[in-house]
């Protein structure tokens, strides 16, 4: 409680300085206040993710404080992208709350539809079928990278999760979680359908062609993760060599999952396809995995239960995507590999779903080399990605930051090596110009590694 209470005291000594004449007021497209040339929305947001990150403080009620605090900060002090004061906050509302409630129906529903994996009693079977020694666990992870790249990262975390849980005994290491969200962000970061981000850039007018490529650092980055992850989860708890005794497969359960993947599957192309107008209203994707849910329930009674450890989880989420949509991104850095490589780390702290939408805004950008960025760089933090927050859910004990990075280590190193690889083999090539996009994509240009023009120029960091 006293650090809690020290959070608070934070943010409140922090809106005092306002009035100090210290503080200066940037020029430009931002006009709120602003602290060493900081705006005051990123110091308040770094407070928050620093309590989650490393003080032992209930987060959901860390998360949802800090999204009151920074909501009323900006209402009183600093402008809305949609307008000041409470009519800014409802506009700027209005204009969020597809993306939190298709957040919200999803991860509440793959909760429900992971328990339903659970016990079809597949994850008991596997045994049989998978090697006993650690490859039987880097099976598993490359599992869950294919199954994401034609449905959601989250479902295919969640679905890894249930399988983890049985085949490991309800004993799973950190660095081996670390893996399955690494393996579930990487296998969506090259599909059109597997990623929110990605499937807003086909929205936005980029050809699934164009993101394909980031496959090729996805699956250098899933190698190198996979296969320390699969060691420590080897040497902490050995798959089990044999399927339990009397473990039959439920497969009308099976059907139930199957039914709801496709219902998730064919809301997001049609939405993407033939009512592309229609997706910004109403959160039709997680409505869509609802309505499968609710019509399956008369075959097998979902386990209700799971939901109010889901609705926790979520409602921490949904916070933390809150205040990120209320930060003042305007200014981006130029659109170049290095900006991309550094939106990748971002995305670890930083919502990847605004990211996505202002490097879309600015254009310029190879987008497969984006895709890959905000997508598998968000599993570097547990709290960096959809699937890591999910698959939380699942298993409390990993919700540590410095548990997550030293035991999963691999996922950074894989990140930056897969990076490179991709930089290496395809090069920087701008792709589409999108409509309303402020850099022409001719005025970036072709880069490689090796471009020792590139490695002359100077580089900046992240600036807002």
């Amino acid at each position: 409680m006293r650090h809690f209470t020290a959070l608070s005291a934070f943010c409140v000594l922090l809106l005092a300085q306002l009035a100090c004449p210290s503080v200066a007021f940037a020029a430009g497209g931002f006009s709120g206040p602003v602290v060493a040339n900081i705006p005051v929305e990123f110091i308040l947001f770094a407070a928050v993710l620093f309590f989650i990150a490393f003080v032992h403080v209930n987060t959901m009620v860390t998360a949802v404080t800090g999204a009151l605090i920074i909501s009323v900060y900006k209402i009183v002090f600093s402008p809305f992208g949609e307008g000041t004061g409470v009519g800014g906050l409802v506009a700027h509302f209005g204009h969020e709350w597809v993306i939190l409630g298709n957040l919200l129906a999803l991860l509440l529903g793959f909760a429900l539809l992971a328990k339903h994996f659970e016990r079809s009693e597949i994850p008991a079977v596997l045994p049989n079928y998978m090697p006993d020694d650690w490859k039987g666990g880097f099976v598993l992870l490359v599992l869950v990278f294919v199954i994401s790249s034609f449905l959601d990262n989250i479902a295919a975390a969640m679905i890894g999760g249930a399988v983890a849980h049985t085949v490991f005994r309800g004993k799973v290491h950190i660095g081996y979680l670390a893996g399955i969200v690494a393996a579930s962000n990487a296998g969506g970061a090259g599909s059109v359908v597997g990623d929110t981000t990605t499937t807003m850039m086909w929205i936005a007018g980029v050809t699934p062609g164009e993101v394909f490529e980031a496959y090729i650092a996805a699956t250098v980055a899933l190698l190198i993760t996979a296969i320390p992850a699969s060691l420590q989860q080897h040497a902490y708890s050995p798959i089990t060599k044999d399927a339990q005794k009397g473990a039959r497969v439920d497969w009308t359960r099976v059907a139930i999952v199957a039914f709801i993947l496709v219902a998730a599957i064919c809301a997001n192309l049609l939405l993407n396809l033939k009512f592309n107008e229609w997706s910004d209203a109403f959160p039709f994707l997680g409505l869509a995995v609802w309505v499968a849910i609710l019509l399956s329930a008369p075959l097998r009674r979902p386990d209700w239960n799971e939901l109010p450890g889901a609705l926790r989880g979520s409602i921490f989420l949904l916070s933390l995507v809150w205040c990120a949509s209320m930060m003042p991104v305007e200014k981006l850095p130029e659109a170049s590999w290095m900006s991309a490589l550094a939106l990748g780390f971002v995305s670890a702290v930083f919502d990847n779903i605004p990211l996505t939408a202002l490097a879309l805004k600015q254009g310029g950008f190879d987008w497969g080399f984006l895709a890959y960025a905000v997508g598998f760089g968000g599993s570097m933090i547990w709290f960096g990605s959809s699937a890591g927050v999910a698959l939380s859910n699942m298993y409390p004990e990993s919700k540590s930051v410095t548990l997550w990075l030293k035991h999963g280590w691999h996922v950074l190193l894989a990140y930056v090596v897969g990076f490179f690889v991709l930089l290496t083999v395809w090069h920087w090539h701008p792709g589409s110009q999108l409509r309303g996009a402020v850099q022409p994509a001719h005025e970036a240009k072709t880069v490689s590694a090796l471009d020792t023009s590139v490695q002359a120029a100077p580089t900046s960091g992240i600036k807002h």
